[in-house]
């Protein structure tokens, strides 16, 4: 349906919302801490809260299919940005990130996040208005998405990229062996360094750009509104920061929350398809004509399909980590090693062969 909301409406809550997501991010630099699991709780409640307190607004004034478009998109989002977390986790280990500077490193994800979903959305909604037919393009992309995302297998190329990145960025930057508290750019023997912190910046900000191509397109199979995509990843990303140390080692026991989200995506690439077909242009196909035995899923649907796919990924997971125990921890004791000596002592050149 097409979204009839106030543009002034629309103006106001992007500001309470970016605004509230900076003073989130300013805690960071005014009291950096390790943050306890009781507070990390209290914050993702708060921004879960908010998320369904702003879906309640939207009900109100929209309708409750604006409402669960929303509450669907958001969702998605946020089992995306778990997803996310897994690749966070393994970049601040692989590169000993001492966790008092774990959450500044989230923060810029977070900011690089933001600014490129933000870039990929206006992208997509202009393709979408002149283009339609795009929705095909869309829907196989996530189909491909979600077997990759299923059957990870493939990943070496990805992480190869990766590295040729950071090997780069060796090779060019004049680079010192230890982190220096959050500095980029620290003095040894007086002479100008970049800190290991850069190709952590780096590796945060690849990961981001890859997921943002992902998400997007995902997103706009559940509502073609810029305004309802926009806000869904702003509160996925709310929250993120916290989200990251609250779930901490129970990262490492969901070991079948990727085929849950690659059922999401998989089902959001079919709906796309099928909703191409229903207002079909191309020409070559039923003439240009919609072809009218396409069925439109519905955004509840949609809701259901998410919630449970995500509920039994999740329940399956716990269910298998507590009859097969998994040695877990082993990162936070690295960490904890490279917290109390300042450098990334467990891999200090973790891209060299």
């Amino acid at each position: 349906m097409e979204l009839q909301l106030d543009p002034l409406f629309q103006t106001i809550t992007l500001v309470v919302l970016v605004l509230i997501l900076v003073a989130d991010l300013l805690i960071i630099l005014k009291r950096p801490h390790i943050p306890a699991p009781k507070e990390s709780t209290l914050w993702v409640v708060f921004y879960v809260t908010l998320a369904l307190i702003f879906a309640g607004v939207l009900w109100i004034v929209a309708g409750g299919e604006v409402a669960g478009q929303f509450v669907a998109g958001w969702l998605t989002e946020y089992s995306l940005s778990i997803d996310n977390l897994f690749v966070f986790v393994l970049i601040m280990g692989q590169f000993a990130v001492p966790r008092r500077y774990q959450q500044e490193v989230l923060m810029v994800g977070i900011i690089i996040a933001l600014i490129l979903r933000g870039a990929f959305i206006l992208v997509g909604a202009t393709i979408i208005e002149n283009f339609s037919p795009v929705f095909y393009l869309f829907g196989a992309f996530l189909i491909y998405t979600a077997i990759r995302q299923a059957f990870p297998g493939d990943d070496d190329d990805d992480e190869q990229k990766e590295n040729l990145i950071v090997r780069t960025l060796r090779r060019v930057l004049p680079m010192s062996d230890s982190y220096d508290g959050k500095k980029v750019i620290t003095r040894v023997n007086g002479k100008k360094l970049f800190t290991p912190m850069i190709i952590v910046f780096v590796a945060i900000g690849v990961t981001d750009l890859l997921f943002a191509i992902d998400s997007i397109p995902a997103i706009f199979g559940i509502t073609q509104s810029p305004f309802i995509v926009f806000t869904a990843n702003l509160f996925a990303l709310m929250g993120l920061r916290q989200l990251y140390f609250l779930l901490g080692d129970l990262l490492d026991r969901l070991k079948y929350l990727h085929f849950g989200i690659a059922f999401i995506l998989a089902f959001i690439g079919v709906k796309l398809i099928l909703h191409a077909m229903h207002v079909n242009e191309l020409p070559f196909l039923n003439g240009g004509e919609p072809i009218e035995w396409a069925p439109e899923i519905s955004t509840w649907v949609s809701l259901a399909v998410i919630v449970l796919s995500m509920a039994v990924a999740t329940v399956a997971s716990l269910l298998a980590a507590r009859r097969q125990p998994s040695a877990v921890g082993a990162q936070d004791a690295a960490a904890e090693v490279a917290d109390e000596k300042g450098t990334p002592a467990t891999v200090e050149h973790p891209e060299r062969d």
